[in-house]
């Protein structure tokens, strides 16, 4: 018999107070059930222990929650953790939680696969299969809290949209999500603890800014040179690093919010002088500072991280532009979980 009960998130809450009104239920019951979904993040109406019994019938006659589950989990030997994410569906996504001494930072993913073709990422192989609900992206984001407390004894600091998929092609659901993590009724996270990261869509980015969305901005950038970066990333032949300055500028003039570049410099790719040159200027064009990145070797790849003297260059170079630079060595290269690793090989 087909399942005909639907899924209680996708509600929004004057919804579930409708709901409850239309059977004659005080519609505060809606308000008491919507801080159980997204505050305390429960999946079994039997949990929500002050509604009634009558009422948790009620709920489990009419609808169901389809929740995520962290299939297997791997740990790294600087305490990173993937966790192998299945959905309702059993399609299965990568999270990773990330620990340092201070804080603790969930990488979420918004895709199962993904729709662009870098050829740098393991993501990028997988073929796209659907986007992420705002749901299964916010209980992520629980499930790695829980985590963090059980392992590293703190709550999460921090969350980026750096996991599979790219969070401006699931843009509705994306920042849904991102609405339910900071909602004070939600998780009540600061919105300034949250960075998106994206490969460069100019018009979402502009979307974003008339949007008044509050959390920050990372851009996986690699070339600042149009011809190199379409060799690195093919998909952005559509979208030429002209348009994508403009937008950027357009974020920065409507947010006020400086704009992250993640770059990862490769031997033979991005290390001439040029390179260097052209993301000064491409940096000057707006305010923003860049995240060098440590390369993780994916399965057949031909690419090499630079030496450690070309880096040096990017790092001398960009420092006595006044461009703020800092290098990034990679955290759970051991279990496939540093950037661009996340291939569902667990």
């Amino acid at each position: 018999m087909k399942n005909t009960k639907k899924d209680i998130r996708v509600l929004s809450r004057k919804e579930i107070q409708d709901f409850f009104l239309s059977h004659n239920i005080p519609s505060f019951k809606g308000n008491q059930v919507y801080q159980w979904l997204w505050k305390k993040g429960v999946h079994d109406f039997d949990l929500m222990t002050n509604l009634s019994l009558e009422h948790r019938i009620l709920l489990n006659t009419y609808f169901e929650i389809n929740h995520i589950n962290i299939d297997f989990q791997q740990r790294s030997t600087d305490g990173t953790i993937k966790n192998a994410v299945k959905l309702h569906d059993q399609f299965i996504v990568e999270s990773v939680l990330i620990p340092t001494s201070k804080r603790t930072t969930a990488c979420v993913s918004s895709q199962v696969g993904c729709s662009l073709d870098c050829v740098f990422c393991a993501t990028a192989a997988l073929k796209r299969m659907r986007n992420l609900n705002a749901d299964e992206i916010y209980d992520q984001v629980v499930a790695m809290d829980k985590q963090s407390k059980l392992y590293f004894k703190r709550s999460l600091s921090n969350i980026v949209f750096m996991g599979m998929g790219e969070p401006l092609l699931n843009y509705k659901n994306v920042l849904l999500a991102i609405d339910k993590i900071t909602d004070p009724d939600g998780l009540a996270m600061s919105p300034r603890r949250i960075t998106l990261s994206t490969s460069g869509i100019p018009k979402m980015i502009k979307k974003m800014a008339d949007d008044k969305v509050k959390f920050d901005l990372a851009v996986s950038l690699h070339s600042a040179r149009q011809e190199v970066r379409e060799k690195i990333m093919p998909f952005a032949n559509k979208f030429p690093l002209n348009d994508l300055s403009k937008s950027l500028a357009y974020w920065y003039q409507y947010t006020k919010k400086q704009i992250t570049f993640e770059y990862v410099i490769w031997e033979g790719v991005n290390d001439k002088k040029e390179d260097i040159q052209a993301l000064i200027k491409f940096c000057h064009q707006i305010p923003s500072k860049v995240n060098l990145i440590q390369y993780n070797p994916i399965d057949n790849s031909l690419m090499k991280e630079a030496s450690e003297e070309i880096i040096e260059s990017y790092l001398k170079a960009l420092t006595q532009s006044k461009i703020k630079v800092t290098y990034r060595r990679s955290r759970g290269e051991d279990i496939a979980a540093a950037c661009g690793q996340l291939a569902n090989k667990l």
